[in-house]
């Protein structure tokens, strides 16, 4: 939906998706081991600046992020999925403030 491919008029190298909203990210699921044992880096670039956390801390501490960077992951790397990026937006609960622009729900 943010890359637009769901379109007849997709073009790779243009940015033609929606906007989207994410709702109860705190809901998410993981198979296996995954939630032990995945490990998300954090690097500032100074020496000693790595910090890693467990998804499962993660999850607890703030759900927005795992799909904020499962759905990045998935993007062009570069100035072009910045821009596609920026139309992503992730909310723990059921309520965002988007009710004005009467978003339209997507089941899957």
């Amino acid at each position: 939906m943010l890359r637009g491919k769901n379109k007849a008029y997709y073009t790779p190298h243009v940015d033609c998706g929606d906007y989207v909203i994410v709702t109860n990210c705190d809901k998410v699921k993981f198979t296996g081991n995954k939630l032990n044992e995945k490990v998300y880096d954090n690097f500032s670039g100074y020496p000693g600046g790595r910090k890693e956390e467990i998804a499962k801390d993660l999850l607890k501490r703030r759900p927005e992020v795992i799909i904020e960077r499962a759905i990045k992951g998935m993007l062009p790397k570069n100035r072009l999925g910045r821009k596609m990026y920026k139309k992503l937006f992730v909310y723990v609960g059921t309520e965002h403030p988007h009710g004005a622009q009467k978003p339209a729900e997507l089941k899957f």
